[in-house]
C-alpha cells in the first residue's frame, strides 16, 4: 500500500464520518483513527510508525502515541452507549417532553432517546433498572458507535 492509497482512505474516512479504520492482510497492518481535526495515528505492524500528517494544519498531525484515556466512569455508574452511528433525540416529536430527565427512574425496557441512523429512527432503551445520573449527550446532534449518552446508576 502506498501513500496515495492511504490519502484516499483518509478522504473517505472524511466523506463518511467514520472516526477510525483498520485493514490486515498477511503481512500488513494499517490502523487510522481520526478526531475532529484529522488523523491521529498510522501505525504499520512493521515498526516504523509515519511521523508526517495529512489533513487540516494544525490537526494534530500524526503521531506514535495514543491520545490519553479518559478517566472511567465510577463503578457504581453504567454508561448507555450509542449502539450506531447516527442522530440523538431526547423526546418523540419536537413538541412532545424528552423521554427521560436527570433523576428519572427507568427499567430495562424503558425508550431513553431515539437515534436517526439512515432516515430510520431506532429506539435506545436504557437495558439497566435504575436511575438516570447524567446526560451526555445534546439533542438533535450526531453520535458516534460506542458514545456514551446517559449514566445510570443501577437499583
Amino acid at each position: 500500500m502506498d501513500l496515495k492509497d492511504i490519502k484516499a482512505i483518509v478522504d473517505l474516512m472524511k466523506k463518511n464520518s467514520i472516526s477510525e479504520f483498520e485493514l490486515e492482510k498477511q503481512e500488513f497492518k494499517i490502523k487510522l483513527k481520526r478526531s475532529t481535526g484529522g488523523v491521529q495515528n498510522v501505525i504499520y505492524d512493521e515498526p516504523q510508525v509515519i511521523q508526517s500528517g495529512y489533513g487540516p494544519a494544525g490537526a494534530g498531525g500524526i503521531s506514535g502515541t495514543q491520545p490519553a484515556a479518559l478517566p472511567a466512569a465510577p463503578s457504581n455508574e453504567v454508561e448507555i452507549k450509542s449502539p450506531m452511528v447516527g442522530t440523538v433525540y431526547r423526546a418523540p416529536s419536537p413538541e412532545a417532553a424528552h423521554y427521560v430527565e436527570i433523576g428519572a427512574e427507568v427499567t430495562a425496557d424503558t425508550v431513553v432517546c431515539l437515534i436517526e441512523a439512515m432516515k430510520v429512527m431506532n429506539e435506545i432503551k436504557a437495558e439497566v433498572r435504575g436511575v438516570i445520573t447524567q446526560i451526555l449527550v445534546e439533542n438533535a446532534r450526531p453520535v458516534e458507535f460506542g458514545q456514551p449518552l446517559f449514566k445510570i446508576r443501577p437499583l
